[in-house]
């Protein structure tokens, strides 16, 4: 097997992997399906609304992250997910319920957008912290890329399905295998051979148990920079839904196929970044670094993209650029964190990643509608810009990272974290 596959060696992560792809195909098809049921049959083409429903479901983040975190580290990780996906797919029910009933109304999809919001803030830090009990600690670097390939392989396939759906059918089919599609999940779970885990045994943390996580992330500079990094990008630039549902309905005209459309192209370029981060062995700070200009650029080019097909070109482009970032930090992250430490580290990962959006979402789907739906991309660009010059100038500053020319080699100029981690 490729080394980029290594970690399916293993068969119980062989077998997680395989359930995630299923739900997670779920999980996008609902997404798509709820972005588009709210610009388009709940609100007429209100941008702002749908940046209110991201900010719902990603909220929870920035209250919640300290506990969720210290409970992803103190309770046996596979029996806390086996509930985290048995909520999270009664969300998904519940809403198909309401919209076959022909109740739903916008409420509805804020008040379970936040219900969602609040379960994967549990189901975040600990699903990324059991990674490490599926493989062990040297497959964990190729094990999360993969995680990243598995989830974005989902995201190419399940708007593609959802907004054939939805043209077709309606939204309401979709609502039901996302609520369905966590089964799949959750059957993983239950069935792993436990013996063949690599497990670490709950601790009983102390009084600064639930606030370990920051304790320990100001004892590393390094951490902190990525940190920086993300929580400018993910904030003003990963807002992808108000993008690609605003340039599809309002800059080219497009209906739910369209819409669709461009978010699995998108996948393709994340899910090509994911395999790419897959190959290294060790991940480093340089790819984060890079990833992130790569991902201003990017998206400066699609708000000039002049036709709906040279933006979905684009697009691959800023899906390739954002996972490689999101994956080389996820893994740099996660591989230098003490196993004690990890699922607190995870959840303000997570939080600084995701619980940047209600700040975000908002504010791209307000100057979409008063600027335009170009207008919200390069805020976007802006970020990825913007964090790339604040991690290096503050790593620089701080004297952590040093630039030379390398001899005999291909790269004109190599960066290197001179940090223990």
């Amino acid at each position: 097997m490729s080394s980029m596959f290594r970690s399916l060696r293993e068969p119980n992560y062989r077998r997680w992997f395989s359930g995630a792809l299923v739900s997670n195909t779920g999980t996008w098809m609902q997404r798509t399906a709820q972005d588009w049921i709210v610009l388009t049959q709940l609100t007429d083409n209100d941008a702002t609304a749908l940046g209110i429903c991201m900010a719902l479901q990603l909220g929870p983040q920035l209250i919640m992250f300290p506990v969720a975190g210290a409970i992803a580290d103190k309770f046996p990780k596979r029996k806390l997910l086996i509930l985290t996906q048995a909520l999270l797919g009664a969300c998904g029910l519940l809403l198909f319920a309401l919209a076959i009933t022909h109740l739903l109304v916008l409420w509805h999809v804020y008040v379970l957008a936040f219900a969602l919001g609040m379960v994967a803030t549990i189901d975040n830090p600990a699903r990324q912290a059991f990674v490490s009990e599926l493989v062990g600690e040297k497959l964990l670097p190729n094990a999360v890329s993969l995680n990243s390939a598995s989830f974005n392989g989902a995201r190419m396939f399940g708007p593609a399905i959802a907004g054939g759906l939805t043209a077709l059918i309606g939204a309401e089919p979709v609502f039901l295998i996302s609520g369905l599609g966590f089964a799949a999940t959750i059957g993983v779970l239950v069935t792993l051979d436990r013996s063949k885990l690599h497990s670490t045994s709950a601790r009983k943390m102390g009084k600064r148990g639930i606030l370990g996580g920051f304790s320990y992330i100001r004892t590393r500079p390094d951490i902190i920079v990525v940190l920086t990094i993300l929580g400018i990008v993910s904030t003003f630039g990963f807002n992808f839904s108000v993008y690609t549902a605003t340039m599809a309905k309002i800059e080219f005209h497009q209906d739910a196929g369209g819409f669709g459309l461009l978010s699995s192209v998108m996948a393709i370029g994340s899910v090509a970044g994911a395999l790419t981060a897959a190959k290294r062995e060790k991940p480093r700070l340089r790819m984060v670094f890079g990833a992130a200009g790569g991902f201003g650029i990017a998206c400066l080019l699609a708000a000039m993209a002049p036709s709906y097909w040279a933006f979905a070109i684009v697009l691959t482009g800023v899906g390739f650029s954002a996972i490689t970032m999101m994956t080389s930090a996820n893994a740099y992250v996660q591989t230098t964190t003490p196993a004690g430490y990890r699922g607190r580290v995870m959840a303000i990962y997570a939080a600084v990643v995701m619980g940047g959006t209600p700040i975000g979402a908002p504010v791209a789907g307000i100057v979409a509608d008063l600027l335009g739906p170009r207008a919200s991309l390069v805020v976007g660009g802006l970020s990825g810009v913007i964090g790339l010059s604040v991690g290096l100038g503050w790593m620089i500053f701080a004297k952590h990272l040093r630039v030379h020319r390398p001899r005999r080699r291909r790269r004109l100029i190599h960066l290197s974290y001179d940090g223990k981690p």
